[in-house]
């Protein structure tokens, strides 16, 4: 059974960090690209970050370049997600989806997709 599953969402203060992970199971990685995308309430699923599996290459959306990291570890089949310096307009559900886009940002053209893990950021 192909699956994603994301787990490490949680709240978090303003200027603090989580780390998301998405583990892959029923399929490798090695063929697919991972893209992290975030929802909140009433908008659409925007693209947060992007790797792709077999050479590490990485998109990062500009609201979040300099504090998240996206990485991999291909032992683990799983893609992690290390947010630092988060800011209240970070909060959303965070999803992780695979797939081979032409754009990563475009969530239409993953395959894949695990159940969301929230991240809320407030003091």
């Amino acid at each position: 059974q192909v699956q994603l599953v994301e787990s490490g969402g949680g709240l978090v203060q303003p200027g603090g960090s989580l780390r998301l992970s998405c583990a892959a199971s029923g399929f490798t990685l090695d063929y697919y690209a991972i893209g992290w995308f975030s929802q909140a309430p009433g908008q659409e699923r925007e693209g947060v970050s992007y790797i792709r599996f077999s050479d590490g290459r990485t998109y990062y959306a500009d609201s979040v370049k300099g504090r998240f990291t996206i990485s991999r570890d291909k032992a683990k089949n799983t893609v992690y997600l290390q947010m630092n310096s988060l800011k209240p307009e970070d909060t959303a559900v965070y999803y992780c989806a695979a797939g081979g886009p032409t754009y990563w940002g475009n969530p239409y053209e993953y395959d894949y997709w695990g159940q969301g893990t929230q991240v809320t950021v407030s003091s």
